[in-house]
């Protein structure tokens, strides 16, 4: 997948060191690669989402028709809200090894602070944070570069990627003609 500044710009810290607030950085061999303000904030939007997704009442879930391109089966029904959950934790677990996924169930799951974290899995308050760091610059690629479906943006997870509008020849309405005299429907009795 190749990072563009379109896409990463909005998503920059204003005052980060590495990429200046342009959201893309001078990567080995030259290439363009997304900074890790951008990485982060991709994971953020993501969970935020996810938080919402979990918090919501039970009855707010909605099964929606969602349609396909195939011949076999034009569409399909789906509760995309537990999709996503369930795509939220699967991806997690698939990426991240034995303890990030440790710290990240602890801590973003589990909603535990810092001190808890730090107390049940033995770490420093400073590994901490580099930890969770890590695992949000690690998630937030796998998110964005997932295939063929990525969870980022999470507008075109729930709704479909946005379609152009099919382009018809627009024409200026003829002038109307107004008729000479009016009629109305003569009004009958009524019982």
């Amino acid at each position: 997948m190749e990072w563009t500044r379109s896409e990463t710009l909005a998503l920059a810290m204003h005052n980060c060191t590495h990429c200046h607030g342009s959201g893309l950085r001078l990567g080995r061999k030259g290439a363009l690669a997304p900074c890790n303000c951008v990485l982060r904030a991709i994971f953020r939007a993501c969970y935020s989402r996810f938080v919402r997704c979990v918090t919501q009442e039970k009855h707010l879930s909605k099964i929606g028709l969602e349609p396909h391109a195939g011949r076999q089966r034009p569409s399909t029904w789906g509760r995309k809200d537990e999709e996503y959950i369930a795509d939220f934790c699967l991806v997690a677990r698939r990426g991240l090894d034995d303890f990030e996924y440790k710290l990240f169930r602890y801590h973003f799951l589990l909603g535990a602070d810092w001190k808890l974290c730090c107390r049940r899995l033995g770490i420093a308050r400073g590994n901490f944070f580099h930890a969770v760091y890590r695992i949000e610059q690690k998630l937030g690629r796998i998110f964005r570069e997932l295939q063929p479906y990525s969870l980022y943006p999470v507008d075109e997870y729930f709704h479909g990627p946005a379609r152009p509008w099919p382009r018809t020849p627009v024409t200026a309405p003829g002038p109307s003609k107004v008729p000479s005299r009016l009629r109305f429907p003569a009004v009958g009795k009524t019982a």
